[in-house]
């Protein structure tokens, strides 16, 4: 039986990551929450609440674990991105410094980190992992300049052990357990809640040309799972996204045709956005994972909804 530590586990990636892994019996997961309370998970499933800024903390956590999945992290949302770009830096930095430090200590075997893809230049092509050409736009500087820093610790580690590291370039993740709030999720999440919501109309920040790529929760979960047993080398960095582009307007037009809703959009150009497009070349994590991903948009926007009623409403 492998020892998985999963941290950030009451989060919307690690929610999705403890409940899918926990369904393998064959691990036994310790599952790391710090503000937020506990949720109901299989008697696989150990609950700790941790604070990582603790390096006597992070140490303890680490005793006999084979896999860490570290999804712990202040995030934001589109508002703060824009308004608060520096949210990011600090508690993140200090976090992964002690949990990289700690998983060499205990010699790990594998440590997966969810980063991200704002380190990317804008462009309309699929971007690919060796896209990154060092520069990063002015409005995602903390959340990039941070990731692309952990993603180098974490390589500078793997020269030093024999611990396996993944590094996830995910694109837009949503689906369940998301943030539904309006000022601290991103834009698929807060565009669900602006439609299911709305009377007569739904408003749009920006011009809504922006391309994205958006991968549904199930599918990283899929991912996590694949490099657990195909990845073979000791560092990589993947990208790991639905691979197919859309405009934000148009994924709102798809939000508002799946539901139902009879709403008109309005455009709020005055509000904060930021002018980038991205969506991701998938063919490494394709070649060397064997993983691809299985939801589509509409798929995707239709369980979202779903859920969406059940859960929040």
């Amino acid at each position: 039986m492998k020892k998985v530590l999963i941290c950030g586990a009451t989060g919307f990636i690690g929610k999705n990551i403890t409940l899918g892994l926990s369904k393998n019996k064959n691990y036994k997961i310790t599952a790391v929450r710090f503000k937020r309370p506990a949720y109901k998970t299989p008697k696989n499933v150990t609950w700790k609440k941790v604070d990582l800024r603790n390096p006597q903390a992070v140490e303890k956590l680490m005793n006999g674990v084979d896999i860490v999945i570290q999804a712990a992290a202040t995030t934001s949302g589109s508002k703060d991105i824009v308004s608060k770009p520096y949210i990011h830096v600090t508690d993140n930095a200090i976090i992964n410094s002690f949990m990289f430090r700690s998983a060499y200590e205990h010699n790990i075997k594998h440590f997966i980190f969810p980063s991200c893809t704002v380190m990317y230049p804008s462009s309309r092509s699929a971007t690919k992992e060796s896209d990154f050409t060092g520069k990063i736009i002015d409005k995602y500087k903390g959340a990039g300049e941070t990731k692309v820093y952990l993603e180098k610790i974490a390589k500078f580690y793997s020269t030093l052990s024999k611990t396996k590291y993944t590094i996830i370039r995910h694109s837009n993740i949503y689906g369940p357990h998301d943030k539904y709030d309006l000022d601290k999720s991103h834009v698929f999440g807060a565009t669900i809640t602006k439609v299911l919501t709305a009377k007569d109309k739904v408003e749009v920040w920006g011009t809504g040309n922006e391309i994205r790529d958006f991968l549904y929760a199930d599918d990283l979960v899929n991912f996590v799972k694949h490099s657990i047993t195909k990845q073979k080398t000791q560092y990589e960095i993947y990208n790991c996204g639905s691979g197919v582009p859309i405009k934000v307007k148009d994924l709102v037009k798809k939000i508002i045709y799946i539901s139902g809703k009879k709403i008109k959009i309005n455009y709020n150009k005055a509000k904060p956005s930021i002018p980038f497009n991205m969506y991701l070349n998938i063919s490494k994590a394709k070649k060397e994972l064997g993983w691809s991903p299985k939801t589509s948009i509409d798929i995707g926007i239709k369980k979202t909804i779903d859920w969406w009623y059940e859960n929040i409403k």
